[in-house]
């Protein structure tokens, strides 16, 4: 036996020190050459530069941000930077039924009015706010209000334009009857060359007995 290595097993402490020491060198070594291995694999699998899970398809996903909404100054610069022209609150057609039907509600009741082109979100509401959102912004062609200005009736004219687009019509009038009609609202359609005078003055003359009633 070499007289260096009798000379470790005679001192067993400076022994196992050695190579406590070895141990640790051969560790470092180790992890140095398998360092570039690992940072492939991480890459591979999706980790970022700390630790981090990069986006993938096993993340959550989150919702994006909403866009910043414009506030009143963008707004004024956007309508400054545009043209505006005035148009007709009604048709032709829409304007004289309104002047028929009004002129025969103040007949009937003086304190009464007819109103033109009613948004829903203004007479109705509700705690269901997905509810709300979809009449919000629907309208009414004319609505019959009480002297109180509650609404009573809403009347909708159904010109030869409003059948384009038949399907899409016909459900969003079912979305604006049904909130009407949940909220106590009256609904009545008056069809364009369908109906007479006589016959349109006995619609109303229905409407404003039983709002009365």
């Amino acid at each position: 036996m070499p007289p260096e290595i009798a000379a470790l097993i005679d001192k067993p402490i400076l022994l196992i020190a050695l190579l406590f020491v070895g141990a640790m060198i051969g560790i470092y070594v180790e992890r140095f050459v398998a360092w570039p291995n690992r940072q492939k694999w991480r890459r591979r699998k999706g980790w970022g530069r700390k630790g981090e899970l990069k986006a993938g398809p096993w993340m959550p996903k989150h919702d994006r941000l909403p866009e910043k909404v414009p506030d009143a100054a963008d707004q004024l610069r956007t309508v400054m930077n545009a043209d505006f022209m005035a148009q007709a609150l009604l048709n032709k057609s829409e304007a004289r039924l309104f002047k028929a039907i009004d002129k025969m509600v103040l007949e009937m009741r003086p304190g009464w009015q007819v109103m033109a082109q009613v948004s829903l979100g203004e007479i109705l509401r509700s705690a269901d706010k997905d509810a709300y959102a979809c009449i919000n912004s629907k309208r009414v062609d004319l609505l019959i209000v009480d002297d109180e200005c509650r609404p009573l009736h809403a009347i909708e004219y159904q010109g030869g334009a409003h059948f384009k687009g038949a399907h899409a019509t016909a459900a969003r009038d079912a979305v604006k009857k049904e909130a009407l009609r949940r909220a106590g609202i009256g609904y009545v359609e008056v069809v364009g060359g369908e109906m007479s005078p006589a016959e349109l003055r006995q619609v109303v003359v229905k409407l404003v007995q039983n709002a009365a009633a």
